[in-house]
This record gives structure tokens, C-alpha cells and sequence, in this order.
């Protein structure tokens, strides 16, 4: 393994602190918690956001914090669930007079640290909700998940109700805006390669030169099946299909579309895939109005790429168009 590690269990904390530094005036960090947060947060004119889930899925979710996206992330260790008690005290340090929203991936440990968080702020007075994220087509009745996993969709539900935030709206209609746009947002992705986390040196599974895991969740959890490695339009279409006929998404439909990288994938692999997917689209008359190519939600060094969709109304396109300054840029 070669990666620029120091000490493996201060990876995590060395990354938060330089998210932090690199972004002086807008971010601030907070090591107790492994705490990322805004540095005007909380505002009594706005519902504050937060997020959390393992680490190494960045850019998600802590350099998703700034204005128009999240309030503050609260991850765990790499592919570990935050402690509850981090996200209960990040949600009473976010708490502001309209209220905190925890969004949270559908997965377990983040389910039971989050559940746990809200109903003790609950208890304390203060007011909670939470909004759970579910857009990954490959799981379907599962017994190693809660359900549909949460995956790259989940930055389409943080910008529709950052930016609704912004814009002064109550926490009620953030988790009616959430719970609609994550209802019309539809994933799947798939490995070329395994991951290799820090502490363990080692790639997380075994996949053969000729092999691709389809359906594979964002920490490497097994997908639909093994097959053998095809070409990028056999790949992309496969993916493409089972994320549309899902909803489905039909002739007419305005979409957006998201090829979104595991962390080891070129960017011009991923556009490759995004050409292919535009025109298998547009073939059936689904019309893409936005586009998303790059790294949103990754597995650390993982090769391998995700598609998403989400059904557009001027609601949700209007959100998604509203301007964001976190610390993911462009020049």
C-alpha cells in the first residue's frame, strides 16, 4: 500500500483539519466531535443542516459544509458510523431557534448514532427531525441492510434543502422538499477495483483482473452480482438501465443526470461514461437539463463510477440551480 498516511488512526482528523485551514473564513473545525461546521453556523434566521456518516467518501460530506449545502458534517473513521454522542453534541452546538434537520444515508450504525441523537435532543427541548436517504436501486430486500442503501443521490437532497434553507424555509417544508426529492432520485454503481482503507493496508475484497462487483455499495459491501469485466457502454448501459426502469423515468421526463466517481477512476473515464449515458437518454427521449461528472461521493481509492438520476420539476431544478459555496471549487 502506498498512501500518504502518517499515523493511520490520525487520518481522519488530520484531513478535517485541513479542510479547515484551507478555508479560514467559512469553516471551522472542531476536534472534539470530528466536527466540520460552518463558521456563521447556527443562524436564527435559518434551519441548520447536518450530515454525517463514515469518512472516505469525500467529498461527502465534509467538504459539503458551507452556504447553500450543509451546516456542518459530523463523520466517523473511515467507513465507520460517527459515535452517537458526537452527533448529539453537534446537534445541540447547530441547534437554532428553527430548528436542526439531520439528513442520514440509510445504513445502519448511521441509522442507530442519528435515531439515538434526535431523540435525545428531543428530549432536551430541542427541535429535531430527521430525514433519511435511500436512493441506491441494487438493494432490494436485503438482510445485510436497512433497506435501499443511501449513495452518490444524497448530494441532489443536501443541495435542494441547503438552498432551501437559505431561503428561510421552516423545517417541515425542508423534510416535505427532502422526502420529494429523494423520492424521484434513483442510483446504482458499480467496482472495477476494491479499496484499500488506511488501517487495514490491504484491499477490502478480492476482485479479479477480469472481473467487476455491479451494484456495489459505497464502502465496498457486495453488489447484485460478479460478472465479468465488460466495455464502458455494456457497463454504463447496464447501470443506466436499471437506475430507469426503476422509477421509471419515461419519455418526456426533464432529468439529472450524475456520473460520479469511487475515488480511482480518471475524470475522462467518467466522461466517457457520462457521453454514453447522455445519448442512451436522449435516445429515449428523456431530456437531460443538468449534468454532474466528477467525485461527489467516492470510496476512497475505489475504480469505479455510479449513475444517478432524479426526476426535475421547476421546484427542484430552481433549488439545484441555487448558488453554494462550499469547499469542493471551480475556478
Amino acid at each position: 500500500m502506498k498512501k500518504f498516511v502518517n499515523d493511520p488512526k490520525n487520518y481522519v482528523p488530520e484531513m478535517l483539519q485541513g479542510i479547515a485551514l484551507a478555508n479560514p473564513e467559512t469553516l471551522k473545525y472542531v476536534p472534539e466531535y470530528n466536527l466540520i461546521m460552518r463558521t456563521d453556523a447556527p443562524r436564527d434566521d435559518k434551519v441548520s443542516i447536518v450530515q454525517g456518516s463514515g469518512s472516505g467518501h469525500e467529498p461527502a460530506h465534509v467538504m459539503a459544509v458551507g452556504k447553500g449545502m450543509l451546516d456542518a458534517a459530523c463523520p466517523g473513521d473511515v467507513f465507520a458510523a460517527p459515535p452517537m454522542d458526537y452527533v448529539y453534541e453537534t446537534t445541540k452546538l447547530l441547534a437554532s431557534p428553527k430548528g436542526v434537520l439531520l439528513l442520514v444515508n440509510n445504513y445502519t450504525g448511521d441509522r442507530m448514532a442519528f435515531d439515538m441523537s434526535q431523540e435525545l435532543s428531543a428530549a432536551d427541548g430541542l427541535n429535531v427531525k430527521t430525514l433519511i436517504i435511500d436512493d441506491d436501486v441494487a438493494v432490494k430486500d436485503s438482510t445485510y441492510t436497512v433497506g435501499r442503501r443511501g449513495v452518490a443521490g444524497n448530494f441532489f437532497v443536501m443541495k435542494a434543502v441547503g438552498a432551501a434553507s437559505e431561503q428561510g424555509a421552516d423545517l417541515d417544508e425542508l423534510v416535505r422538499i427532502g422526502e420529494k426529492v429523494n423520492s424521484v432520485t434513483r442510483t446504482m454503481g458499480m467496482a472495477l477495483t476494491a479499496c484499500t482503507p488506511p488501517a487495514k493496508g490491504s484491499p477490502l475484497f478480492d476482485l479479479g483482473p477480469d472481473e467487476m462487483e455491479m451494484g456495489v455499495g459505497i464502502h465496498g459491501e457486495p453488489g447484485r452480482s460478479r460478472e465479468p469485466l465488460a466495455s464502458a457502454n455494456d457497463i454504463i448501459d447496464q447501470m443506466l438501465e436499471a437506475v430507469r426502469s426503476d422509477l421509471p423515468y419515461e419519455s418526456g421526463d426533464n432529468v439529472a443526470l450524475m456520473i460520479n466517481g469511487l475515488g480511482g477512476t480518471p475524470i475522462s473515464e467518467l466522461y466517457l461514461l457520462y457521453g454514453r449515458a447522455h445519448q442512451v437518454l436522449t435516445d429515449r427521449g428523456i431530456n437531460v437539463r443538468r449534468n454532474y461528472v466528477g467525485e461527489y461521493c467516492t470510496s476512497l481509492d475505489m475504480a469505479g463510477a455510479s449513475v444517478t438520476l432524479v426526476k426535475l420539476d421547476d421546484e427542484i431544478d430552481g433549488l439545484l440551480s441555487a448558488p453554494a459555496e462550499i469547499a469542493i471549487r471551480v475556478f
